[in-house]
């Protein structure tokens, strides 16, 4: 019963749809999907309604209910436009059921929606949720609409269709007399257990007599005594529809439980009810009956799903009709009949079409006509009878299974005779009712006509939307780089102009061909003369540059992999602005940096670099880049940097290497190379042509200021070696960050000797050089005011009160007295280490700066613990921020050896069960806010480049599959901005334009790591909850997705695998511990049963099941 328990409404038709053509509003994400080549419609599960879309589907094909609803107008019914007016007497049941069967008949979606009728019947979300009974439904349903329809022309409308008449007779064997009881049925209920199938159930009902006699007798009342007398049931009254409801669930009054009778239990197609009626002298038509709709449950007694199968008595839909003698067979396809043709020749299958159907049946918004009495198609299967595979004529079966519609075979129903899934309701109609030839494949046939100009205009809106979407979907941006608008020179393509006005952006169709596109851009530049060339471009560091040419007019822009947003380049194919243009993925210009020694270094200890930065293409060879570049007798060093090597990687080029290409030896965008003159080569020992000792690594570090307190605090880069010194790391900072005024003006307050008042955290003496000072390359050096420290002295670290401490303290004697304040204590008090002989602890610092008491010994500990990978804090003390937190973090080992510069370069978790939990974005919010609760672990993942989410955007780590393997290459990081929508539609259109891909050619999926699992995410059945039109609940965020910060998204490149399994190897192994554990259990249980013997099996076994809620439809007072 919970079969597509949270499939999505797409319903087209507004939930809240009330009056004459009025339409819905257009939403965010795709129109529904239109009707597959059955040309009918499903309906949508709410997520427990499959027994309401199964009855609701049998009412709609039995041709004389709803024709009998559809006739019924609104100056009976009322409509639904005066539902809101407190005096009008609307009749909303019946209304909502005429809507639902006209949308099902005419509406060109796969599926519709049951929620206005749900809504009419009073329904809330729980009821939609919760399992009922058909059986149960079928009765409440039409009391319903015998209520709504009182006063009415179809007042008598169920009556008139379904009502029959049993009449019970008690026969006294003395004096004959028949006493009588008469009792009207809508259905008629049989028994399963115990018997074969229908017939056998009906006669022990309608015609076995059960007789009175020995110590069981009949008391007479013509008699007035005890008497021997016989019992029986017959059917007196005959209905058109006769309902049969199976008894298929039983009580077990020895176990005392309920459960589902599976056993085998046949039923005919066709039926002869003169064996169980009273009267019996009529014409043989009058009891015979056709079994059209068989409704099936699947599953248990205490839940399952429903499907059911129907006999498509008008024809409407498309089924495979009949078999040719040479073994093709006819596929009706909407409006044209086609032939699937097998060539065994080639081995191969084809479809051509034959001809057309004269009657409109598209669906697109044009009115919906008549079928014409003469056309190709002989509808009539008495005068043109089909050779049927295997029944007779004219047994069109359906298998209608929520929003899923597909043809059957009449013996498939034979399937459904016994099993856990099996037939639970039986529907048959009088054979002699025969349908009007009009009806026959006319799904408009007797539909009021304001129901037609509302479905007429939905069609013809929804088709506006397929086609937006289509061109939304199938539409890509190209832009175009003309090259009237740009010249060649160092070694790439650069507008002449600014960008804007060098491109030109073009929106067309990716299923256009390359011939369309020149076409475009030929009528977009009329001004264009001589032949004109497409090639694909890409904009590199160095310029743009240019690739292969576009060829094949007649091939699709799909094709021939143009992908969304490509640049392409509009030429003449051999030169720009007379310059010959070398294209092609070996002509590459590469951007490389060039550092020399300079001929002056301010501090006079160390080395200083100049960098410069000159372009390559990546196929020149060495020899020329050493004569560009190198002096007469110099010597070049290639930096590769990069994940895996460290910064100080340098190689010497020998002079063998010079005539391979800047390729071939690794040179990219971004690499290093170091050129050295003759007097300067003694920096550098070759052996063997590595590079065995190079003195000075270059590299870089970053100074902040923490002068300017009011401002927002700024960063440079300072270029560095390990022998550079302190003072001029300081110098260069000063003048990055224009500081020479202010701190000039304190170094006069100061009454010091001239030099600058400004000193470099962490502190340490000027004349120190990097290595000395123990400082690795990329680390983050902080600018602050007053004097450095001599190399006798020490000063406080960097904490919210260092503006208060502008001077170092002496050392004195043996005794060094350091202030610090560490982050997380600093909004407390500060503190201070004291050595004493060579021991440190840890004081208070008072209001006069001097050393007080001791630290406690518990704040002592948490200071300490920082040593380690990780470190603790009482919460009391957690008043500070997120960034200060994550300075602290920074201090740790593993941020050390990776050279974490700064916080935004930290990215913070908390850890749920030893995975990364809740991400603790906003490096400014205070760590109390972030309301984590006691004993928290957080995790520090170190970043490649700095980082700060908004809090609408959405981290996810993204992984494609590899092709024709169960596996995936490692994953990405993806930001998306759910500001706007969180769909499944938005999801993949993310994903699709962060891998270059069409959107329609990949598959995603969720990783559930705790189940091993991974569930597809899919714009057409994205699961939501109940409230359906409330854009919220549409979000991914909800259920059954729950997208969050750091879930694993699977991608599919359907170009490269068709393979949609998302499962690896490793989730096999997964599920099969999590298998081998649940089997543990059970075995751990059963032993601690036998330990127990006081509980039965039952007891232990038995499960507290929520208590059943009767259903209830709510109907007005129309009396």
């Amino acid at each position: 019963m919970f079969g597509d328990l949270f499939e999505e409404d797409f319903s087209f038709i507004s939930n809240h749809h009330c009056g004459k053509a009025k339409k819905s509003k257009p939403r965010d994400f795709e129109p529904p999907a239109p009707r597959d080549f059955t040309n009918l419609s499903g309906i949508k599960n709410q997520g427990g309604t499959c027994y309401l879309n199964s009855l609701l589907q049998t009412l709609l094909f039995t041709p004389e209910f709803r024709e009998a609803l559809f006739s019924l107008g609104p100056e009976e019914l009322g409509t639904l436009d005066d539902s809101s007016k407190p005096d009008a007497k609307v009749r909303i049941i019946p209304l909502q059921l005429q809507r639902l069967f006209a949308q099902l008949l005419l509406l060109d979606q796969q599926a519709a929606s049951t929620t206005d009728l749900t809504e009419s019947f009073g329904w809330n979300s729980h009821e939609e949720m919760r399992q009922h009974d058909v059986q149960e439904l079928n009765r409440i349903l039409f009391s319903a609409l015998e209520t709504s329809l009182v006063g009415t022309s179809g007042h008598d409308l169920i009556n008139r269709l379904y009502h029959g008449i049993v009449v019970n007779q008690i026969v006294c064997k003395e004096c004959k007399n028949i006493s009588e009881r008469q009792e009207d049925f809508l259905d008629l209920t049989v028994t399963v257990k115990g018997v074969s199938g229908l017939e056998e159930a009906l006669w022990n009902t309608y015609v076995e007599e059960e007789h009175f006699e020995n110590e069981n007798l009949y008391r007479c009342g013509a008699c007035d005594k005890l008497v021997e007398a016989s019992k029986s049931a017959k059917l007196r009254k005959l209905p058109p529809f006769l309902t049969i409801s199976l008894l298929r669930f039983n009580f077990d009054f020895e176990k005392c439980e309920r459960y589902k009778e599976t056993s085998c239990y046949t039923f005919p197609s066709q039926i002869n009810l003169r064996p169980f009626c009273e009267q019996t002298e009529m014409d043989d038509s009058e009891y015979m009956y056709e079994l059209f709709s068989v409704i099936i449950h699947k599953g248990g007694c205490y839940g399952g799903h429903y499907h059911v199968y129907v006999r498509d008595v008008d024809e409407l839909g498309n089924w495979q009709l009949q078999v040719s003698p040479k073994g093709f067979f006819y596929l009706p396809l909407f409006s044209s009949f086609s032939i699937i043709f097998f060539f065994p020749d080639e081995n191969k299958v084809g479809l051509r079409e034959i001809h057309k159907l004269t009657f409109k049946s598209d669906f697109q918004g044009q009115d919906l006509q008549s079928p014409p009495q003469k056309n190709d198609v002989q509808w009539d299967s008495e005068k043109n009878p089909p050779r049927l595979k295997d029944s007779s004529a004219g047994c069109h079966w359906f298998d209608l299974n929520d929003s899923k519609v597909q043809p059957i075979k009449e013996k498939d129903i034979e399937k459904q005779f016994e099993g856990k899934e099996s037939a639970y309701m039986l529907f048959y109609r009088k054979s002699q009712l025969k349908r009007p030839a009009e009806a026959r494949g006319n799904p408009r046939y007797k539909i009021p006509t304001h129901l037609l100009n509302e479905m007429n205009a939905a069609n013809t809106e929804l088709q506006k939307k397929r086609v937006e979407c289509d061109s939304a979907n199938n539409g890509m941006d190209l832009h175009l780089h003309l090259s009237s608008c740009y010249m060649f020179h160092n070694g790439a393509l650069h507008p002449a102009l600014t960008w804007k006005e060098s491109v030109v952006d073009l929106t067309i169709d990716r299923r256009k061909t390359l011939g369309d596109l020149r076409q475009s851009v030929f009528q977009m530049l009329e001004s264009w003369e001589g032949d004109m060339v497409l090639s694909i471009a890409k904009p590199l560091p160095a310029g743009l540059h240019l690739y292969q040419i576009l060829d094949g007019d007649e091939l699709t822009l799909d094709g021939i992999g143009l992908a969304d947003g490509a640049d392409v380049f509009v030429w003449n194919g051999k030169e720009v602005g007379g310059t010959k243009v070398m294209t092609g993925p070996d002509h590459e210009p590469v951007v490389i940096n060039v550092l020399r020694l300079a001929e002056y270094n301010e501090g006079g200890k160390g080395q200083h670099f100049t960098e410069s930065q000159h372009v390559f293409s990546c196929s020149t060879k060495l020899g020329e880049l050493h004569r560009a570049l190198a002096p007469s007798g110099g010597i070049i060093l290639k930096n590769l940097s990069g994940p895996e090597k460290e910064a100080k990687n340098w190689e010497v080029l020998l002079e063998e290497d010079m005539n391979r290409t800047v390729r071939s030896v690794g040179l990219t965008d971004g690499c290093s190379v170091l050129i050295l003159d003759s007097h300067d080569q003694s920096f550098v020992n070759v052996s063997s042509g590595n590079l065995t000792a190079f003195t000075y690594d270059i590299s870089w570090l970053q100074v902040k200021n923490f002068c300017r307190t009011g401002d927002e605090e700024k960063h440079v880069k300072i270029t560095a070696t390990i022998e550079t010194v302190m003072a001029d790391i300081k110098m260069k900072a000063i003048r990055e960050l224009q500081l020479e005024e202010e701190l000039g003006k304190c170094s006069e307050a100061a009454d010091d000797d001239g030099v600058l008042c400004g000193f470099v955290l962490p502190e340490v003496p000027e004349d120190y050089t990097v290595k000395e000072a123990e400082l690795k390359m990329g680390s983050l050096l902080g600018l602050c005011h007053g004097k450095a420290p001599t190399s006798t002295q020490v000063y406080q670290s960097c904490g919210s009160n260092t503006k208060k401490h502008k001077n170092p303290l002496p050392l004195m004697e043996r005794s060094v007295m350091a202030c610090f304040e560490p982050p997380f204590l600093a909004n407390a008090f500060p503190i201070c280490m004291f050595l004493v002989g060579d021991n440190w602890h840890l004081r208070r610092i008072d209001w006069c700066y001097e050393a007080g008491e001791a630290l406690s010994q518990e704040l002592q500990s948490c200071i300490e613990s920082s040593s380690g990978g990780f470190f603790s804090f009482p919460w009391r003390l957690a008043a500070d921020t997120m960034e200060v937190f994550l300075f602290q973090a920074l201090t740790l080992p593993c941020c050390q050896e990776q050279v974490v510069p700064l916080p935004s370069f930290l990215r913070a978790w908390t850890v749920d069960s030893k995975r990364p939990g809740k991400l603790l974005r906003s490096n400014k919010q205070r760590l109390n806010d972030y309301r984590l609760g006691a004993r928290v672990e957080i995790c520090i993942e170190p970043l490649q480049k700095e980082e700060n989410l908004g809090p609408h955007e959405l981290l996810l780590r993204v992984q494609m599959g590899i092709p024709g393997e169960r596996d995936y290459y490692d994953s990405m990081d993806l930001v998306w901005d759910i500001s706007k929508e969180c769909t499944a539609w938005a999801l993949r259109q993310r994903v699709a334009a962060h891998y270059c891909l069409p959107v329609e050619k990949i598959e995603i999926a969720k990783y559930f790591p705790e189940r091993f699992e991974w569930l597809p995410i899919s714009s057409w059945t994205q699961q939501i909850s109940k409230r359906k039109r409330k854009k919220k609940q549409e979000s991914l965020q909800a259920a059954p997705y729950h997208l969050k910060d750091g879930d694993v998204i699977g991608v599919k490149n359907l170009l490269l695998d068709d393979m949609k399994d998302f499962s690896t190897l490793r989730d096999d192994i997964g599920k099969e511990k999590q298998r081998q554990l649940t089997l543990e259990k059970k075995k751990s249980r059963q032993a601690e049963r036998l330990q127990h013997p006081g509980f039965s099996e039952e007891k232990l076994n038995m499960k507290h099941r929520k208590p059943e809620v009767a259903l209830s439809i709510n109907v007005g007072v129309f009396r």
